[in-house]
This record gives structure tokens, C-alpha cells and sequence, in this order.
């Protein structure tokens, strides 16, 4: 038996649920939106004596769909690789390797553990995962590393996929300080209920932004299979609001906005679309911006046509809302010291050029929105600009 085998039998207390089945909250229709109630499991995975390689294989495991590995300290960072592979509940194969996205940066300071993004991996009932520190992570792997599975629930929050129409009146009416002055229509979005949000798990009022005004959209990947099917997206948002809240710890889902493959938008954070919500997106300048988030992994595979009109379509009106130009730049005030994904770095107080419509990548030190998706920003701003005009 190797250290892995004997520190992962020494584990006690196999597996934590929660987010366990209890009463759904006032009934609505039969056939109406209703929330529906996630689960997790999480695992302690143990690390090598040197404190840089960490390994468990759990070759069974109560059925989920969604995974991710958090550890103890929200402000550290996992500097090195993450691996994991599943298997299948449907067919019994075990998956090839696949990365973890672990450069995605703090989230809320509600915090209470950090953690690689959120993956899907689809229904399965077996995980492993392999985690590897850089030669130059002095301080090796962080303290607390633990595999965290996620179920999104059975059962559909009314008909899964159906945007939800737009509220009554004008859409393009600027909200809590815009101008309104470049409105674009607002496109369909599916309501929190829609997707099958169950408030009862992030019970904290929203927050605004300070200046009450969204100077820039902020484009990321979720990261994780685009095998996903559109009809599962609904699962897929629900199993990352329940990381982001009942893992890590956020007040809410760290995204305004999320975009499936087929082009479907779903509200993210609670608060009000069409008003200056607060994220956890985008570390340093979430309290300027708004964030959209598509579903998959676009690191080399380009988005579709559906996805790149959704997200323009949804900049345009955001954006719009107060004023900006979707193909222009702004000016933003860095809320903390930082480096993108270019080498560029800043301090506090910097204030910095950004297209109104950019990349994770320009204003944190992250792969995301990856390759492809981060290639298409150009047209989508085209394409917001022609929505904008009419």
C-alpha cells in the first residue's frame, strides 16, 4: 500500500452531505418554476509528505454531475496542475484526463475556502484526481485540498432551456443612474426560477455597484465539457451556484449572466437583470463591471454562432442601459494590485484601459475566456454595435 492508499484509508468520515432533501418552500403550479435542492459530497485529498504532489481515487461514489477541488485558505493560490477523470453512471467507462481550472482567482469576500472552477462533468458515480505543484511553488500545494462532487438535483424547474419572455415595458428604460442613450433591446432571459435556483441556500440581500453605473462587460468560460446537453444547461448552472455558495462559501453565484451552447442566456446573481448588480467575476474590477459567463470549455474550440449573437446581444442592452459603447474603451479603478494574462501589472488605485467588452484574461492572470472564445471578442463587439444601432 503507497502513502496515497494509506492516507486516503486513514480519512475519516467518507463522505459530508449536504444540502441534504428538505422541504421545497411554497408550492407554486404543478407545471410552474420550482427550486430544486443540490447535493455534495467532498473528500479529503491527501498530500505527500513534500507537500507537492496530492492523489484520491473514489471508486464509488453517490451519483453526481459536477465537480471541483477547494482548499482551506480562500486567498491562496493553487500553483500547478489539477487533473481528474470520472466514471460514467450511464455506461460504467471511466473518462480520459481533463484539467482544472485553478487560476480563476478570489471570489466574495464572503469566502471560506478557495477553489478551481467549477466542472461538468456529466452524470457519474466515480472520481479521481491528481494534483501537481510547479518547480517554483515554494510554498507547494495549499493546506486543506479536498475533492468537492455535486449533484444539481433531478427534475426539471419547468421546461428546462425556455427563456423567460421579457418584463413589460420599454426594455431599453435605463435603470439606477444609466443614460439609456445607446439602448439595445433586451434579449429573452431565463429567471433564476427558470433554471431552478433554490434561494433558500443564499438567504444575503444582493449588492450594487458604488458608482451605480456598469462600465464594462467582462466575457469568461466556465470551463468543463461542451458534450453538455442544452436541455441539461439548467443543471449545469445549478450545480455552479451550489459550488460557488455551499463549497466555497459566496453570498451567490459569482456571475450576473451565464450563456449555454444553444445561445440561451440565464440570470446569474440575484438583484434585478436590468439592474448594476454586484458580482464575484471578475477580482479587482468587479464593482465597474458585469460578467457573462458561457458554459464549456473554449480554449480551442470556437464558440458557435448561438453563442457569440447571445453574448453580444447581452452586452449590447447591458451596456447600453447606461450609455457605453460596446465597441469603445473605458477607464477602470483597480480595487486591488494585480497582473493579466499579458504581463501587464498594477497596483491599487491604478486606473486602466479596457475595452468595454474584454476578456477575464486582460484583467486578471487567467486563461480565461480561453483561446477561441478570447479570438471572437472582436466580432461580438461588432455584433453588440449593429444590436445597439437598431
Amino acid at each position: 500500500m503507497n502513502w496515497v492508499q494509506m492516507a486516503a484509508a486513514a480519512v475519516t468520515g467518507v463522505f459530508a452531505l449536504h444540502g441534504a432533501p428538505g422541504p421545497a418552500g411554497p408550492a407554486g403550479p404543478a407545471d410552474g418554476p420550482r427550486p430544486v435542492a443540490a447535493h455534495s459530497q467532498t473528500r479529503a485529498v491527501p498530500v505527500a509528505p513534500d507537500q507537492r504532489d496530492a492523489d484520491v481515487r473514489l471508486s464509488e461514489t453517490r451519483p453526481f454531475s459536477l465537480l471541483g477541488v477547494t482548499w482551506d485558505d480562500p486567498r491562496a493560490r493553487l500553483t500547478g496542475t489539477a487533473e481528474f477523470r470520472t466514471r460514467s453512471a450511464v455506461s460504467g467507462q471511466w473518462s480520459g484526463w481533463s484539467a482544472l481550472d485553478a487560476d480563476d482567482g478570489p471570489g466574495d469576500a464572503s469566502a471560506r475556502r478557495g477553489g478551481t472552477s467549477a466542472v461538468w462533468a456529466g452524470p457519474s458515480d466515480g472520481a479521481e484526481v491528481r494534483i501537481v505543484a510547479d518547480l517554483d511553488a515554494t510554498a507547494g500545494l495549499p493546506a486543506g485540498l479536498r475533492l468537492d462532487l455535486i449533484d444539481p438535483g433531478q427534475g426539471a424547474p419547468g421546461t428546462p432551456g425556455t427563456p423567460v419572455p421579457p418584463a413589460a415595458g420599454s426594455p431599453a428604460e435605463p435603470a439606477d443612474g444609466g443614460t439609456g442613450t445607446l439602448g439595445a433591446v433586451r434579449p429573452a432571459i431565463t429567471s433564476r426560477a427558470g433554471w431552478g435556483a433554490d434561494e433558500s441556500i443564499s438567504p444575503a440581500a444582493p449588492q450594487y455597484l458604488p458608482g451605480g453605473k456598469v462600465k464594462a462587460v467582462v466575457v469568461h468560460h466556465t470551463a468543463g465539457s461542451n458534450a453538455y446537453a442544452c436541455a441539461d444547461a439548467p443543471a449545469v448552472v445549478r450545480g455552479i451556484y451550489a459550488y460557488h455558495v455551499q463549497q466555497l462559501g459566496w453570498r451567490d453565484i459569482g456571475y450576473n449572466f451565464l450563456v449555454d451552447k444553444c445561445g440561451t442566456l440565464y440570470e446569474g446573481r440575484k438583484g434585478g437583470v436590468d439592474r448594476p448588480v454586484l458580482g464575484a467575476h471578475a477580482y479587482g474590477f468587479n464593482t465597474e463591471t458585469s460578467g457573462i459567463a458561457v458554459l464549456g470549455t473554449y480554449t480551442t474550440a470556437a464558440p458557435g454562432e448561438a453563442v457569440t449573437s447571445a453574448v453580444a446581444r447581452l452586452a449590447a442592452w447591458k451596456l447600453g442601459q447606461y450609455g457605453v459603447s460596446p465597441t469603445g474603451t473605458t477607464t477602470l479603478t483597480a480595487g486591488a494590485d494585480g497582473t493579466n494574462y499579458f504581463g501587464k501589472a498594477w497596483t491599487l488605485g491604478t486606473r486602466i484601459s479596457l475595452p468595454t467588452i474584454h476578456g477575464h484574461r486582460d484583467g486578471y492572470n487567467t486563461q480565461c475566456p480561453g483561446d477561441a472564445l478570447y479570438a471572437e471578442l472582436t466580432r461580438i463587439r461588432t455584433l453588440a454595435a449593429q444590436a445597439t444601432a437598431g
